[in-house]
């Protein structure tokens, strides 16, 4: 089955009981717990539901982390930190390093871990969890999903996949060349800083993902000179444009290698066939027949010649360029009031071996394999 994103797989995580016993000392302190047991799980089974739609997930998302920053933020009027905070042990794998998970018992690990699954499975607004960050305890560990080189990847990379769907588009609607030229040299940009920011990282668990960077990089440079070439043939500059196309020929079939050699290369994550799909191909066929015809004119009415050295993209789309979408937390569940807050004791939890953090096995997500809808040759989703 041919897929056109590379995605790494979810991160996992140990189920959590939040069974404070002993420490919640009230019947709405045990709504509560009760009720972050519940949230999480349901939130967790999202991640795999194939009927999941966005608001369903915005839903789930809001439940669990309005009351999760019970646990989080300072509900007795101090600057101290929440004494609930440091109260559950939680174990979350990462996208790049197998299934061997990291602990921290910390609920703001919880929050940005759980975050990452959740921008993972939007995709393109990774960017919301980056805030929170800075108040981890414990740093991010190198190649760890909270390590800056990883989470700036894969920022860069949804705003790259969010600008594809622009460019798909914008050939769609056979709007100028002029355009679509400058906004796939954008993503083209995108894509290489993307692979550049992976360039310190191990490359056993970097070099497949940093292939398929690549591979979309030299696919959209392709898709740059292609265009290119053709504002360069109707403004009757056409040994530029001879010159420019060539060029996109160079890439493509530097993007048809990396395809066989992403396939070919171990790592996390699914492998994605975009060499199979008919967005890829077709440029292929748009390369040689613009080419061709460019060739021809030049032979009977131009007879330009052919520069030695391809034209410097300085490209810069008017408008159409993919932003990330600002994030926000829900607010503060009603339930987590200063007068519940009051009734956890934590004094308690020390008399009782059950409050203690229970080891769990950390099992991969099963994630649902998704059908691709009919591919027309510009949507690329």
């Amino acid at each position: 089955m041919a897929h056109w994103f590379h995605r790494n797989p979810l991160k996992a995580t140990a189920p959590v009981s939040f069974n404070y016993y002993g420490v919640a000392g009230s019947p709405a302190a045990n709504k509560i717990c009760n009720d972050l047991r519940m949230t999480r799980a349901r939130l967790l089974e999202m991640f795999t539901d194939v009927t999941c739609t966005p608001e369903i997930m915005k839903n789930a998302t809001d439940a669990y982390f309005s009351l999760l920053q019970g646990f989080i933020v300072s509900l007795d009027g101090t600057t101290q930190e929440n004494k609930m905070r440091f109260m559950q042990n939680f174990k979350w794998t990462d996208t790049l390093q197998g299934n061997s998970p990291s602990a921290q018992q910390d609920a703001v690990f919880e929050l940005v871990s759980m975050a990452f699954n959740v921008a993972i499975w939007y995709t393109k607004f990774a960017s919301r969890l980056e805030v929170h960050i800075p108040r981890l305890i414990t740093p991010a560990e190198k190649g760890r999903d909270l390590e800056p080189r990883v989470l700036d990847t894969y920022l860069i990379q949804c705003q790259a996949e969010a600008q594809e769907v622009t460019i798909a588009r914008a050939i769609e609607l056979k709007h100028n060349a002029t355009l679509i030229a400058a906004l796939a040299f954008e993503t083209a940009i995108f894509y290489q800083k993307a692979d550049h920011t992976l360039n310190t990282l191990e490359p056993e668990c970097s070099s497949k993902w940093r292939k398929y960077l690549q591979l979309k990089q030299h696919f959209y440079m392709a898709y740059a000179f292609c265009y290119h070439g053709q504002t360069l043939l109707a403004s009757d500059k056409c040994g530029e444009a001879i010159r420019s196309l060539q060029e996109a020929e160079k890439c493509y079939s530097r993007a048809e290698a990396l395809c066989k050699e992403y396939r070919q290369t171990k790592g996390p994550g699914t492998t994605a066939k975009p060499s199979e799909q008919l967005f890829f191909l077709k440029l292929g066929g748009l390369i040689k027949n613009t080419l061709e015809k460019c060739q021809r004119e030049n032979g009977f009415i131009y007879f330009h010649k052919v520069p030695a050295e391809a034209p410097q993209l300085e490209l810069k789309a008017s408008y159409g360029l993919a932003e990330p979408i600002a994030f926000e937390l829900p607010a503060l569940s009603e339930q987590c009031t200063p007068e519940v807050y009051a009734t956890f004791d934590l004094t308690k939890g020390a008399k009782n071996d059950k409050a203690k953090a229970k080891e769990e096995e950390v099992r991969p997500v099963k994630e649902p394999d998704l059908k691709p809808q009919k591919d027309t040759g510009c949507v690329v989703s």
